[in-house]
């Protein structure tokens, strides 16, 4: 990665029941990408050891995939992980807080996106869609350029 850029950054958001507001975390697009190949993996093994159940898509609402706001993050991905119950039939996304090299592990926040087989299949499918729609690369420094153009460090600033 050229010096100076930042990694890609994205939300994950889901709802608590009982709250009005949604719960956002910060995540960077390669745990987006392990995240949509980890889901994928998931439900095909689920329903390879219970082939009674129904199997689930990759169908997604696009208009229901979009963050709605307030977009105030609790916090910036570390570690994440994902789970199935077996008995009430719901993956797990566990994501927990990033941690500075001095932290305490134990007191990073965690939260967990509990989800149907069939919303997973469909975060999966709209993951990966959004991961391969990304910013164009410039050709001359490495750094993503943004649809109105893009100031060239190589170019001496020059927009192109």
């Amino acid at each position: 990665m050229p010096s100076g850029s930042r990694p890609a950054c994205f939300y994950l958001q889901g709802w608590r029941e009982a709250d009005i507001q949604p719960v956002t975390v910060i995540i960077e697009k390669v745990q987006l990408q392990t995240l949509a190949t980890g889901l994928e993996q998931m439900l095909v093994e689920i329903t390879h050891q219970n082939p009674a159940l129904a199997g689930s898509t990759a169908e997604f609402d696009a208009d229901k995939m979009h963050i709605s706001p307030p977009v105030d993050p609790l916090f910036r991905a570390g570690e994440m992980g994902l789970g199935y119950d077996a008995e009430q039939d719901l993956i797990v996304i566990l994501v927990r807080e990033i941690v500075a090299e001095d932290g305490d592990p134990e007191e990073a926040s965690v939260v967990r996106f509990w989800c149907t087989r069939q919303q997973a299949g469909g975060l999966a499918a709209w993951s990966a869609e959004v991961v391969q729609h990304g910013r164009q690369i410039c050709p001359q420094c490495g750094q993503p350029m943004e649809p109105e153009g893009h100031f060239c460090p190589k170019k001496n600033g020059h927009k192109h």
